[in-house]
């Protein structure tokens, strides 16, 4: 009986490996309160129509986003992806990838005309160096090295606007309307950090993708904003860079510093005067 005994128990340990190893691959863990998925089927919110004999004025105007502000660090963060969270970044590139959205090509109009693959932009931020090194220890002899420089998406620290603000006299209403976005790399040439400007995208095109993707609320973890949320809500600091003009040129064209700030907030303090002042009596 012994024997029987020791020989089950033998058995039961050198199968209890085999059985550790199923139950902890059987099942993954929830890892918080429930199961979440993120937002998986939700649609964007339907914009509402506009017809061309409702509007009565309009204007388009450019802006800018700045990641390093604590209010748009959501478009930042996460670096490394995480309970279906992403970067801004993160989501653009991966939607590019797939084929959800269409990229456009950077022109001095900033119009979108020019189509590009995900493979060419990955292309046009990948540097190639050739140099000559030589040996820190004798003989000293010289030897060809080539370093290459791969895209770093948490260079990506901006991001461009391009929006028409419009009265709707049909709604009685100052409107605006989010046109194409543009993501902006910054890369240090001579030790300054130069924008770069990757490639447009339409943002009504992009809108699916940007409603299915999680962005981080500070206030409430359980009732979670998508990207799509934030454009529309407006939940971001920006600067406008750039009015509609007839000569086509930006601020800093023609204003530096502390001033061009100040034209910037003169120009948007003409757009709200222009609707306060449709209501005197």
């Amino acid at each position: 009986m012994k024997k029987i005994t020791l020989y089950l128990l033998s058995i039961m340990l050198l199968c209890s490996p085999a059985l550790l190893k199923a139950q902890i691959t059987a099942e993954t863990p929830v890892d918080g309160l429930y199961k979440d998925e993120g937002i998986i089927h939700k649609t964007p919110i339907p914009l509402p129509s506009v017809r061309k004999a409702d509007i009565m004025w309009s204007k388009r105007i450019w802006r800018e986003i700045d990641f390093r502000q604590k209010m748009n660090q959501e478009f930042y963060y996460p670096i490394v992806p995480h309970q279906n969270w992403k970067s801004f970044i993160t989501i653009i590139l991966d939607a590019l990838k797939q084929g959800k959205i269409t990229a456009y090509d950077i022109s001095p109009t900033d119009e979108l005309l020019v189509p590009i693959t995900y493979q060419e932009i990955m292309a046009r931020q990948t540097d190639t160096i050739h140099r000559v090194m030589k040996r820190p220890n004798p003989p000293y002899n010289e030897y060809d090295t080539t370093i290459v420089t791969q895209f770093d998406p948490t260079k990506v620290m901006r991001l461009r606007i391009k929006e028409d603000w419009y009265f709707d006299k049909q709604r009685s209403q100052m409107l605006v309307r989010i046109e194409a976005l543009c993501p902006v790399m910054m890369t240090e040439h001579d030790g300054q950090l130069v924008p770069t400007p990757l490639f447009w995208i339409s943002y009504p095109q992009a809108r699916k993708v940007l409603a299915q993707a999680l962005a981080f609320n500070p206030e409430n973890s359980a009732m979670r904003l998508s990207y799509d949320d934030i454009f529309i809500k407006r939940l971001f600091d920006s600067y406008i860079y750039k009015e509609q003009n007839q000569y086509d040129r930006r601020i800093s064209d023609y204003e530096t510093g502390v001033n061009a700030l100040l034209e910037a907030q003169h120009i948007q303090q003409q757009m709200f005067d222009f609707e306060e002042y449709l209501w005197q009596y």
